[in-house]
């Protein structure tokens, strides 16, 4: 299972490197000001920190205790993926129409665009994170299954 500060490194690098693409992505595609765009970001970011450090450590314990390591196959990683961004829409579509000063149906098409991108995103993130710090546990389950 991953240590505190692994799980801080991983959620603060996920944020920050999907800040610097989504935000003039986002200004582009929505024809918002960078700004506004910039602000939503940054507090789903913010929200989506919490979230992600919260989600992931629960996540990782429910699958521990299923499958006996926190090993994530690809189905595993579909779920995991698919789980977080649903909740992340539930959170942040009222703030997206109340800041935007938009309605529920553009907020809702807003958010679940961000959410798509970041439903890729995600899948990919974590999958490189997990090529690039992966857990001693892992090389072991694998040994063993082979």
């Amino acid at each position: 299972m991953r240590k505190t500060a692994d799980r801080v490194r991983h959620a603060l690098s996920f944020e920050i490197i999907a800040l610097v693409i989504v935000t003039p992505l986002g200004a582009l595609v929505f024809d918002k000001p960078i700004s506004d765009v910039g602000v939503v970001a940054l507090v789903g970011a913010t929200v989506a920190t919490l979230w992600n450090y919260a989600y992931n450590l629960a996540f990782d314990i429910i699958l521990n205790r299923l499958t006996g390591t926190t090993l994530k196959t690809l189905p595993a990683r579909i779920v995991h993926a698919l789980i977080f961004e649903t909740g992340m829409l539930a959170l942040l579509l009222p703030f997206f129409a109340w800041y935007l000063q938009i309605g529920l149906w553009e907020a809702f098409v807003m958010d679940l665009s961000f959410a798509i991108f970041y439903l890729v995103y995600t899948f990919v993130f974590n999958w490189a994170y997990d090529r690039l710090f992966p857990l001693p546990e892992w090389s072991e389950t694998r040994a063993s299954i082979s």
